[in-house]
Formats: C-alpha cells, structure tokens, sequence
C-alpha cells in the first residue's frame, strides 16, 4: 500500500475510533448528549455531561498516547537490537514499573511516608511505577557506557528484569490479601488511570518522548545498514543508544506508572505498520507505527468496554490482537 494512502486510512481510523470511544461504554449516552458535553451545552441529564468530560475524553485521550508511545517504543528497539520480537519490556523497564509499585502496595501497605510528609492512594502507587521504572533506565544509561555491544545490553536487560521479577515474588509471600488484589488488578491494565488534572502531565511527557523518537529518525535508518556502515556515515553509537533508552524509558515508565503493563502493543504493532506500509524507511514506518499503536489502544479500550456490562481488564484483550500478530512473525521468520 502506498504511504499516503496508508496514512490517510490510518489517521481516518484513530478518527473514527476516538469518536467511538466518547459514545460507546457500560453506561448509554444518546449521541446528541455526547455532542451537547463536547460543546458545553446544558443536556437533559447532567451525569451525561459529566462521565463524558471526567471520564471518557480522558479516558481515550490515554488510550491515544499510551498505544502511540508503546508502539514506537517497540519499533526503537527492534531497530535498535535488530531482534523482531524486542520490545519496551525486554529491557526490564516494564518491570521496573512492576517491582515499584509491588514496593508500594505489599511492602509499604499502599503509603510512601517520610519524616515531613506521607503520600497514599492512587498517587503513592503511580510514583512507584515512575520511580521504578527509571531507576531501571538509569542502570541501562550507565551499563550503556560500559557494554559497547547491543547484545550484551539486551541481555542484561533480560537478567534485570528476571531479578525484578523475583523480588516482586518474594514481596508477594509476606503481602496481606488487600494489598495483593490491589497489586493483581493494576497488572490487568486499564486506561482509566488518568484523571482529567493528571490528563496535561501525562500528555506533555508523553508528546515529549514521542518527539524525541522522531528526531532519531535518521540515526534508525543508517543503523539498519549495520553499527560499523552508520559510524562511517558519522553517527555517535553511543549518543544515539543513550538518546534510545532514554526515550522508551520515559515513554515506558509514565505509560506504565498511569495505565499498568500494557502487553502485546509494543511487540505487535511496528510489525502491523509495516505489513502495511511494506516499508523499512523510518521516514514512513514510525509516523505509521505511531498511527498504528493509537488505533490498537482505542480499539481494546472500545473491546474493554461493553454497554450494560462490567469493564473487561486491558490486558485480556491486547493478547487477542498481538499475539496472532506475532506468531505470524514468528513463522514468517522462521
């Protein structure tokens, strides 16, 4: 398909998509009711207005950013390692996230306490996640000065996150029973995470990751051809891999911090883009990749939510796109 018309029909899908998202959820919502809140009209029922404004704008809003900033994560650094099956959580950043917040809700009983202040609830849980997630990136950023091989980074991101993992484990042995479902339910994933005050921080540093990525354009691009064929084009390696971790740790730890482990678009969606797109110029593939992982994002969050019903948990949708997805990869590859 040509790059034009790719980019038309993706940017008409996320289109229709974010529409869909405003009308459709448990709760029906006449569409003139929807057009009445976007417009600040007074509808004949003002909870209408409200779940429209406080919940779902924001709601896919998140869904928006969150898919485009794991799905370009995903292609960084399948680019980056030159492995199709890398993703943001290969590298243990995800669960870094993971190891803050099981920190939180099962070693700290849910309350971040210092000599001068406390902070608790849902807040205490998301500076978790943050905190984890870019204590991890840190470890990367310095291992990424000493390990001058891609490989050997990756698999010590690998290393990182099995430690992390068992150390999430050991937390759950001595966890009480309140602060374990707590733990398992923002392991589903869940867009809602963000309020409508929290929408401005999570967007700018998000849109600040994802400009990021898109000034690594050409760097991508020669390192296709090879490390030895883009230093000869004068790439600085390790100011480009740096530039990297450092944009899919931040793009990773806000995403995670807010909405949980979002499985499978990382890993999934810069494969669709480019079946689609039939392209490897990051000119085309990361703007199409980005395009992509906001469709994917709003299309499980529409799944997630199904009129007169209970919410569906985030990550028991994403699998049903992403994982066909990859095992296709997989064979293809062989």
């Amino acid at each position: 398909m040509k790059a034009r018309t790719a980019f038309i029909l993706l940017a008409t899908l996320v289109v229709v998509l974010f529409g869909m998202n405003l009308l459709w959820g448990s709760v029906h919502i006449p569409a003139n009711e929807v057009a009445n809140a976007l417009l600040g009209k007074a509808g004949a029922n003002p909870t209408y207005s409200y779940i429209v404004l406080q919940s779902r704008i924001p709601q896919a809003i998140t869904a928006l950013l969150t898919g485009a900033a794991l799905a370009v994560s995903g292609l960084l650094l399948q680019t980056a390692f030159h492995n199709p099956l890398a993703g943001p959580s290969i590298l243990g950043i995800t669960t870094g996230a993971n190891l803050g917040v099981a920190l939180v809700m099962l070693g700290l009983g849910g309350t971040i306490a210092g000599s001068s202040f406390a902070i608790s609830g849902y807040l205490a849980v998301v500076l978790g996640a943050f905190v984890g997630s870019l204590l991890i990136m840190g470890i990367l950023l310095v291992l990424s000065t000493i390990l001058k091989n891609n490989l050997m980074l990756l698999i010590t991101g690998i290393l990182i996150s099995y430690l992390a993992s068992s150390a999430i484990a050991l937390l759950n042995l001595s966890a009480t029973k309140e602060g374990l479902h707590g733990f398992t339910l923002w392991g589903m994933g869940d867009f809602g995470g963000v309020s409508l005050s929290q929408l401005p921080f999570f967007s700018i540093v998000t849109l600040v990751g994802i400009v990021l990525s898109v000034c690594l354009i050409k760097p991508l691009n020669a390192l296709q051809l090879g490390e030895n064929y883009a230093g000869n084009l004068g790439v600085n390696l390790t100011r480009t891999r740096n530039v990297l971790l450092l944009t899919t740790g931040i793009l990773t730890a806000i995403t995670t911090a807010f909405c949980g482990p979002v499985s499978f678009i990382g890993l999934a969606v810069p494969h669709m883009a480019r079946l689609l797109t039939k392209s490897d110029n990051h000119q085309i593939l990361l703007p199409a990749t980005l395009l992509s992982g906001a469709i994917v994002a709003l299309l499980c969050n529409l799944l997630c939510t199904l009129p007169e019903s209970s919410v569906i948990p985030l990550n028991a949708v994403t699998p049903l796109i992403g994982a066909p997805v990859i095992l296709y990869i997989i064979l293809k590859k062989r």
